[in-house]
């Protein structure tokens, strides 16, 4: 009966605000220094979308916090935007007190392998563009509140992982954090160097005169395929090394014929960039953020999510670190956009209670 009447308001508002504000959202290119000498020969100029609320205006003195959301694998900013509905659902949100008039920042940090995994390395200083060159650049083009208080940082899937690991590594930046399905804390399930794909990938580093890496890896358009995209775009950020031909990388686990041979040192690159690692080198920067929360699906397709998201939860209580996790009926994606997603109903009030205005 509360869900029902909780939708008509929504409704009515909806009819409200369309009637007399709406905010916008708008796309915007800049060049990135922290991408200008990755070797990976990714474009530095990167595209974001920012959603501005009703009430901004060029000629107010007014300023506002800033979310920034980071999108997950094989996904772009502008596809998230349109998943969320975005526009729509930031109207609504402010008009019904949800969450007071802020900005939206979703950068594009997509790559030749679908995804940056947020983090630095010689293929690109993926953390670095997130954390300063986004940063900076909206703090310069747009009236924020630029301080570490007004900022907050979310995502979904691999932007869930980089939020996790961007909030710890630069908490004089952001202070609170939302990390929607976060994708490969650890191993788990699904995900651990048993995963065939590791073996697709295997085999194509091994053939000569491989021409264009990214297309071998994603033929077939499979999951395997799909884990094969995931599994190169993570050693390229984990374990590069750009001696090797046709996909340059490390990987933790190589193949001769069937047989794995198991590579302990690339093993430990990548632990040491998994968030549940994380934790034991960053518990000054977690106990500096004022407020954390994560939450996945009981129903997930990738089935270490809902594992590793609980480990991640009870290893920040052994250390004392004060933070929110739950599980909710849903799978990776069903529960996040409208108005009965995770999105309107978590996020927003979350930042809304978290942040400084």
């Amino acid at each position: 009966m509360m869900q029902r009447i909780f939708k008509v308001i929504v409704c009515l508002l909806l009819i409200v605000h369309n009637a007399f504000s709406q905010g916008k959202v708008i796309h915007q290119k800049f060049t990135a220094a922290s991408l200008l000498t990755n070797k990976a020969g990714e474009n530095p100029q990167r595209d974001l979308s920012i959603y501005l609320p009703p009430s901004y205006s060029a000629s107010s003195n007014k300023t506002y916090p800033v979310i920034y959301f980071l999108h997950g694998y094989y996904g772009t900013d502008k596809e998230y935007v349109e998943w969320l509905q975005l526009q729509q659902l930031m109207d609504s949100a402010i008009e019904a007190k949800i969450i007071r008039p802020v900005i939206m920042v979703f950068p594009n940090s997509n790559t030749k392998y679908m995804g940056s995994f947020y983090s630095n390395s010689i293929m690109g200083n993926w953390a670095d563009f997130i954390a300063k060159d986004v940063v900076n650049w909206v703090d310069k083009n747009y009236k924020t509140i630029p301080h570490p208080s007004s900022r907050g940082i979310s995502g979904h899937s691999m932007g869930g992982n980089g939020c996790l690991k961007i909030a710890m590594q630069f908490s004089s930046t952001f202070s609170s954090v939302y990390a929607l399905s976060p994708a490969v804390l650890n191993w788990q399930s699904d995900f651990t160097l048993s995963n065939k794909a590791f073996q697709r990938v295997s085999s194509l580093q091994q053939k000569k005169n491989l021409i264009n890496a990214a297309d071998s890896i994603f033929a077939g358009n499979d999951l395997n395929a799909f884990y094969a995209g995931v599994i190169t775009a993570m050693a390229m950020a984990y374990s590069p090394n750009e001696k090797k031909e046709g996909i340059p990388v490390n990987l933790p686990v190589s193949y001769i014929a069937d047989s794995a041979i198991y590579h302990t040192d690339v093993i430990q690159q990548w632990q040491m960039q998994f968030p549940f690692y994380m934790i034991d080198s960053h518990l000054p920067q977690l106990k500096k953020l004022k407020a954390i929360k994560f939450d996945w699906g009981r129903n997930e397709e990738f089935t270490h999510i809902p594992f590793t998201a609980l480990q991640f939860s009870k290893k920040l209580e052994s250390y004392g670190i004060k933070h929110y996790a739950e599980e909710y009926l849903g799978n990776h994606g069903n529960m996040i956009g409208g108005y009965n997603g995770r999105f309107f109903t978590e996020v927003l009030p979350f930042f809304n209670t978290n942040l400084a205005w």
